[in-house]
């Protein structure tokens, strides 16, 4: 009993430090955090109190309206914070594949799948939607790597939908922050076995980054990629 009250006071200054993070992080984009959660957490407790008044119970509305108060307050902060981040990783390197790693259960991602030597970059997620490649990059260079991409995994299974997408701000592009939820809304067609089927054959496959020696970090100038993606032959 004592060493479960231990853990428990041990991580709350985690979650309390995790959260004061947060806030600071947002603050730096969001400059009217601090006064639109007050104002919410107020309006909120106000009106309650208000109308407890009014119908000769204060006490058991306030103690709601509290309650009710810090809620709404979480809420808003949290979609303000996620707005934020998003905020500070659009146009970045890699935040595709940052989105990808939490688009939730019944998902598998593969990250950089395809890449030229502009670091242009294809990601891949599996799912009961089928195959949805991510490409992130220049609008122009992008869409033929995409395209090779697609028509790869015809090939491969073709007898699962391939959807695509290129994560910008453009026409016909898909915002970073939409990014999850637009995959989310995908038809879903295929079921849980054949999501591991289509899965295990794509590992068979092997992927591009997984059979080249590129080394982590920004890509060496001048340095060429050698041809094909495919599995090295022994």
């Amino acid at each position: 009993m004592a060493r479960k009250e231990t853990a428990a006071d041990a991580a709350n200054p985690g979650r309390l430090k995790q959260i004061a993070l947060t806030y600071k992080m947002t603050r730096r984009v969001d400059k009217k955090i601090g006064l639109v959660l007050a104002a919410i957490g107020i309006v909120t407790f106000g009106v309650f109190l208000a109308i407890g008044f009014l119908i000769g119970h204060p006490v058991y509305l306030g103690i709601l309206g509290f309650l009710l108060a810090f809620l709404a307050t979480a809420i808003v902060f949290g979609r303000r914070a996620e707005r934020a981040a998003f905020g500070q990783m659009e146009g970045q390197p890699g935040a595709a594949a940052a989105v990808l790693d939490n688009v939730g259960r019944g998902w598998s991602t593969t990250p950089a799948v395809a890449m030229n030597r502009n670091q242009d970059v294809v990601h891949r997620a599996v799912g009961k939607a089928g195959i949805v490649l991510i490409a992130e990059g220049n609008p122009n260079r992008v869409k033929s790597l995409l395209a090779a991409e697609k028509k790869r995994m015809y090939r491969i299974v073709a007898d699962v939908p391939v959807h695509d997408m290129i994560v910008g701000t453009g026409e016909g592009q898909v915002e970073l922050k939409k990014l999850r939820t637009t995959m989310l809304k995908l038809p879903r067609v295929l079921t849980g076995p054949q999501v591991t089927a289509t899965n295990d054959r794509l590992r068979a496959l092997g992927d591009l980054m997984s059979n080249m020696p590129i080394p982590k970090g920004p890509m060496p100038k001048g340095m060429k990629l050698p041809k094909g993606g495919g599995p090295k032959s022994r």
